[in-house]
Parts: structure tokens; C-alpha cells; sequence
């Protein structure tokens, strides 16, 4: 039996067409409301109404004139920036990094701190959305998201952080303390989840509905994108790749111990720094270590083929289950071995599979965690402040 269909109300009818309004100007720029009309399908009378609407609740204000035609110049309309913000947080273990952004997406505050003084992880937090707050000279009320991206599992049921590798001060509970600290919605995402969600924005997934990233830095983590949405498990733990088993590497016992995973000890920053060295390459991080491998032409050429070698192990694994058309390679690792490093994964992994991903570098080439972070909490804000479109 067919589900009953929901009555086009007015009221209805008028929220679906201020969204669409909305969000036409967030794409296409200021627009008149004969532009409006035009975009939308609405008469110049229905048009102007909504216009009217949208200016009462201070969601759009008026930005200039456009000339030409008969009669007075029309006037020209946009998305009011300061209507409503949104603030990305990013946590490690030395730093933490907060963005504010508009409902735009414009990011107009920023402020990096360290955090090695401060073993509280709710004091980190507040002073670093405050400081991103101010910096943007925003009040604190219009902040409708605040997302934080951390390394871990973060439970899909509750929201919270259940396991940290190098934040082991975040735990259960965490999330309640924070939203009630900043009296404001707190999200946490997984950091690699994060950088996914920039990546099908405006990156190398860019209109790609499924896609897998591997994040290869100081620890190896994989996002799982399927229809245009984020894949995250039963708890979380789905693209925890570096506790994969792999051939080369001891595989521990007991992962909350905080032991490397397997597949974590032959492909990290570490592991790819020792690879490195024995091809007689050195640098202050595994990035530099590779920039200088391609650097050197043929002669690095055996060092890249080891890391793709053992980079493939993960990627081979995780292809031959999903059968993604797209691997992006992302991190310190990834960023730094360009198209040289992912056409060698490419063909490793097409030698000892029976599938044959795409593997590209990730074109998000800088805080790419961050930027997923202030997109998610502009997709809710936007939401909330411009109203339901159902």
C-alpha cells in the first residue's frame, strides 16, 4: 500500500520555496527577485513575497543594484552572513585548531593554540570556540554547530567518544559536558570521516557517491563514502584500517592496550621514515622523506614502489569487499607522494586483486579535517536556520 502523501499546505509550500530561495543565492550570488522567480519557478508577485519573508526574518539583505532595462534599478539580494555561524574544532595531541565560519561557509575567525600545558579537555575546547568566536566577532548566541574532529571511535548511537589513541582524557560523557559548557549543539566526528566529507565536496570525490580515503600520517585511517553518505559501522569503527592483518607486521592481542595494529606498523609515518632510511632517504617526517625519494627520479623509485607495496595490503583489502570506482589518498603520507606514489598503489593493487579502483591524491591539500568539520555543522545549521524542507 502506498504511503499517504503530506497535503501541500501553504505553510508547507512557503517553507520549500524559502529553502530553494535560500539556497540559490548561497550558489548563484546575489539575485533580484525577478532572478528568484525566474531560478524558481514563482510568479513576480509570489516572488517578491518571499523576498519580503526572508528579509523579516533576516535571513537575506540587500547588497547593491543591478542596472539596465526600463524603470528604477532592481535591487539585488543575498544571504545575510552573520544570520548564523558555525566553528570546526580540530584536536590532537599537542594543539587544537578552531575555525568560524558563517552561514555562507566563509570562514571569517581562526586561532590555533597548544595544548600540552592542559590536560582538560572541556577547558580546550571552550577557550578555543570563545577565542574562534571573538576572532570572527561573532556572538556566541548565533553559533548553531560546533563540530569537533578527533582521532578514535565515536559512537553512532550516542555521539560520543569511545576510544582516543592519543587523547586518552576524551572519553564517554565528554560530549554532555561540552554542550552543557557552551550551551550550544557539540557534534564529534572521526577526523578521516571529516576529511572525506571535504573531499566529496570539493575535492578529488567531487561528485563521486562512493569512494574510500586513506588517511596516511602518524597513524593510517580509512572513510568510507557508499551512496553519498559516511559509512561508519555498528560502532563506529568501520575505516579503522590500521588494525587490519597484514603479512609483515606481529598482530596484537589486545588493541585497547593501545598496540599498534598491523597493517598500522608496516604503512604509518613511522613505517614509511624506516623504508625511507634503508633507501638512503632522510627528512624530518615521513612527507619530506618521500618528497625526497621523487625528488631523486629513478633513483627513489624502489623506496616508492616498497610504500605503495605495502600501502596496497590495506587498500587491496578494503577494495576487494566495497569494490569502490575511487581511492583517494590523503595524509602527511599520501599528500606528500602525489600522483607518483598513487599510480603505484594503483597498479599494486590491480596485480593482486580482481578489482581496479581509480587511487588519486587528495586535492584538499590543506586542513582538510577542518573543513570538513565547518561543512557538517554548516549542512545543520543551514537546516535549523533556513527551515525544513519536508
Amino acid at each position: 500500500m502506498a504511503s499517504p502523501r503530506l497535503p501541500g499546505t501553504p505553510r508547507l509550500l512557503r517553507a520549500l520555496n524559502d529553502r530553494a530561495a535560500l539556497e540559490l543565492l548561497l550558489s548563484r550570488g546575489p539575485l533580484t527577485r525577478a532572478q528568484l522567480g525566474e531560478l524558481t519557478g514563482l510568479s513576480k508577485v509570489t516572488a517578491s513575497q518571499l523576498v519580503e519573508r526572508l528579509e523579516e526574518r533576516g535571513l537575506v539583505t540587500r547588497v547593491g543594484e543591478q542596472a539596465g532595462g526600463r524603470g528604477p534599478n532592481a535591487q539585488l539580494y543575498a544571504v545575510t552572513p552573520s544570520s548564523a555561524h558555525v566553528i570546526g574544532v580540530v584536536v590532537d595531541a599537542d594543539s587544537v585548531v578552531a575555525a568560524c565560519a558563517d552561514i555562507t561557509g566563509a570562514v571569517v575567525g581562526r586561532v590555533e593554540q597548544s595544548t600540552k600545558d592542559n590536560d582538560d579537555p572541556v577547558g580546550v575546547v571552550h577557550n578555543a570556540v570563545v577565542r574562534a568566536a571573538s576572532s570572527a566577532k561573532a556572538d556566541l548566541g548565533t553559533v548553531k554547530r560546533v563540530v569537533l574532529g578527533t582521532p578514535g571511535l565515536v559512537d553512532p548511537g550516542t555521539g560520543d567518544i569511545t576510544f582516543a589513541w592519543n587523547l586518552p582524557r576524551w572519553h564517554r560523557g565528554l560530549l554532555a559536558a561540552l554542550r552543557e559548557d557552551l550551551h550550544t549543539p557539540v557534534v564529534f566526528g572521526n577526523d578521516v570521516n571529516l576529511a572525506a566529507v571535504a573531499e566529496a565536496h570539493d575535492g578529488a570525490a567531487k561528485g563521486v557517491e562512493d569512494f574510500v580515503l586513506i588517511w596516511i600520517g602518524g597513524g593510517v585511517g580509512l572513510a568510507i563514502m557508499l551512496g553519498g553518505r559516511l559509512h561508519q559501522g555498528s560502532t563506529g569503527a568501520a575505516g579503522e584500517i590500521g588494525y587490519l592483518p597484514v603479512p609483515g607486521a606481529p598482530i596484537p592481542r589486545d588493541a585497547y592496550r593501545r598496540s599498534k595494529g598491523a597493517f598500522q606498523q608496516v604503512a604509518a609515518a613511522d613505517a614509511v621514515r624506516a623504508v625511507a632510511r634503508e633507501h638512503g632517504f632522510r627528512g624530518g617526517s615521513a612527507g619530506e622523506a618521500v618528497r625526497a625519494a621523487i625528488a631523486a627520479g629513478t633513483k627513489g623509485g624502489p623506496m616508492l614502489d616498497e610504500v605503495a607495496r605495502r600501502l596496497a595490503l590495506g587498500v587491496a583489502s578494503t577494495c576487494v569487499v566495497l569494490d569502490p570506482p575511487l581511492v583517494v589518498l590523503s595524509g602527511e603520507v599520501g599528500q606528500a607522494g602525489g600522483s607518483a606514489l598513487a599510480e603505484r598503489v594503483q597498479h599494486e593493487v590491480a596485480a593482486i586483486t580482481l578489482v581496479a579502483p581509480r587511487v588519486v591524491v587528495s586535492e584538499v591539500a590543506e586542513e582538510p579535517v577542518l573543513k570538513g568539520a565547518l561543512l557538517t555543522g554548516l549542512h545543520a545549521a543551514r537546516d535549523e536556520v533556513f527551515g525544513s524542507t519536508v
